[in-house]
This record gives structure tokens, sequence and C-alpha cells, in this order.
């Protein structure tokens, strides 16, 4: 038997048992794997933004990033605020509605990205390079690859071997590096009361087919 069907009873039950409250949101970078470089600004903390540390730091949506980077030199950098104007992906035509966007099937990144001292941040950049460094998501290793590009301070560099910004699995639903029951329950709590981890697949629509993916990537692991 395998671990969905294992686990059957206790998503019956935890659909029952729900906790009404909403979880606080909290950034899905990885504490060991949090830092990209500026090669004119020195490193950026994608984790540790907001009191306490982590709670405005930058969390996935799926199809697009939200949450603060925070730099020594630079100060913040929003990656956009989490609430595309159509619900999907930030449009990038004004100010409002501006951040980073994720391509679900190639793991590309585009978009912008704001540096209260630095000015725009293009992650289309690294696509433009000689050979062509694209941002992107490495959907495998769940972290950050390629180049983005800011035009008052150069290349930042995502594709370091040692430091590089990486994301909790997605199976880790809880982000306690652990994978068990405890993270059907928080999924099956986002899900019910319509956060956005409970759309999992990132149609954009929250339903059953979402429980289904979700149960799928548990049983895969980490």
């Amino acid at each position: 038997m395998n671990r969905i069907h294992q686990t059957t009873a206790a998503v019956a039950l935890a659909l029952a048992t729900l906790l009404a409250a909403p979880a606080l949101a909290q950034s899905d970078i990885l504490p060991k794997y949090k830092h990209a470089w500026g090669e004119n600004i020195g490193w950026l903390n994608w984790r540790d933004a907001g009191d306490p540390e982590g709670q405005q730091g930058v969390a996935y949506y799926g199809k697009y990033l939200g949450g603060y980077v925070w730099g020594e030199n630079t100060g913040w950098i929003t990656v956009g605020d989490g609430s595309p104007a159509n619900g999907s992906a930030y449009a990038n035509t004004a100010g409002a509605d501006c951040g980073v966007n994720i391509n679900t099937s190639t793991g590309h990144l585009t978009g912008m990205a704001w540096g209260e001292n630095i000015g725009w941040i293009n992650f289309n950049g690294g696509a433009l390079a000689t050979p062509p460094q694209p941002a992107r998501l490495d959907f495998d290793a769940f972290r950050l690859r390629g180049y983005a590009w800011a035009e008052n301070v150069g290349w930042i560099n995502l594709d370091d071997d040692e430091h590089y910004v990486a994301f909790f699995c997605p199976a880790d639903f809880n982000q306690d590096f652990l994978v068990n029951t405890l993270d059907v329950l928080a999924f099956l709590n986002a899900w019910a009361n319509g956060q956005p981890g409970g759309d999992f697949n990132n149609d954009g629509t929250i339903n059953t087919i979402d429980v289904l993916a979700f149960l799928n990537a548990w049983a895969a692991g980490c």
C-alpha cells in the first residue's frame, strides 16, 4: 500500500478538524541557502527580512515570487507584493503591479524587482548575456540559477555552487525539514482557508485537484 492510500483516513479526519485561523506568511527560503551575490553590491539575503526573521523574506507562490530581499549595501529589495493584479502574474507595466514571475514549464524568471536605493532589477537580463545565462528556478534542485541585471549595480549572480538561493521542498509544507503527516494537515489547512499554498498546482483555482497534486508530491518526498 503506498503512502497516498495510507493517508486516506488521515485526510478525511483532517478535513473535519482544520484550524480556522490562517498561518502567518513566512519565507520559503532555506536558512542555509539564502544568499545571492551582486558584483558591485555584495551579499543579498533572501530569507531574513522582517521581525521575527523570515516573516517578510521571499516566498514562493508557484507562478511568481513575493516578499523582500535585504542587502547591507543596498537596503530593501522587493520581488513583488505576492498579489498580482490579475491573480496569476505581475504585469510589470506599472509600479504597483511589478514583481518576479516564474514560467511553470521552464522555470525561467521574468519581470522586475525594485530596490529602494538601486532602482530596477531585470530578471530577464541574464538571457541577454553572452552566452545567455537566464535567471530560472531549477525545479530538480529547487534553487535559483542564472543571472539578473540591474542598470545601476550590474550583475546579480544566482548561480554560485556554494552560495545560492534554495527553497524548501514543496512536500515539506510546514517547513520543519521532515516530510510526514503534519505536512498533510498543514496543506489541508491552507487549502480549506483559501490561502495561496492551497492552490498547489498553480492553476489559479483551489479545488480537489490541488489535494491530489499535493499528495502526489508528498508521496514522492524530497
